[in-house]
């Protein structure tokens, strides 16, 4: 497993494990900006913390799955920069809509920064098969990222409580201007 993915994997784990006996999330989930608790390292803080088991579980496995292969291509500052645009961007996007909703509820995990992963999987290898667990049916890259895309999009408009679904959907827009951008660079960059 390639260092940054494996890193992560470990502190995101440690973190979970510490979490059970220390109020973390008090101070490194991200919170809302009128809600009195917000602390601006709380826009990266809050991608190592996770609400339970199978949420840490997931995301986990979806760091594995997409991001080691990614690091591997990559290389480790590469892909750390895609990850920090992706969580940022993440969080951005929960930012407005907290604010626009009114909603005190404080956000965890790192889906944003998976959310991606996923979408530079999807582009850069469209035609290879993933099988999700949810629906086990093999598909596409590139299907299984509109697929899931849209299903984030239609779950945050119908007012879906309890999961970050535009920090989801903010993730994929982070890692599209990363991605954008290194386009726009030179061919090099993007691949």
């Amino acid at each position: 497993m390639p260092p940054v993915t494996k890193s992560l994997l470990l502190a995101c784990v440690a973190i979970y494990c510490l979490n059970l006996f220390l109020p973390l999330t008090q101070w490194f989930a991200l919170w809302p900006l009128g809600s009195g608790e917000f602390m601006p390292w709380q826009v990266l803080s809050y991608a190592f913390l996770h609400g339970d088991t199978l949420h840490l579980f997931f995301n986990m496995l979806g760091l594995w799955m997409f991001g080691a292969e990614l690091e591997q291509l990559w290389g480790r500052r590469r892909y750390g920069q895609y990850l920090l645009a992706s969580v940022l961007v993440a969080a951005a996007a929960q930012l407005l809509i907290t604010a626009a909703t009114g909603s005190s509820a404080p956000t965890v995990g790192a889906s944003g920064a998976l959310f991606g992963l996923l979408l530079a999987f999807g582009m850069l290898f469209p035609h290879r098969t993933v099988m999700p667990l949810f629906p086990p049916i093999p598909m596409k890259a590139r299907t299984f990222v509109l697929v899931f895309g849209a299903l984030e999009l239609v779950l945050g408009l119908a007012g879906h409580r309890g999961i970050a679904h535009f920090a989801h959907l903010g993730g994929m827009l982070g890692g599209w201007l990363m991605i954008l951008h290194w386009r726009r660079s030179g061919p090099r960059r993007w691949r």
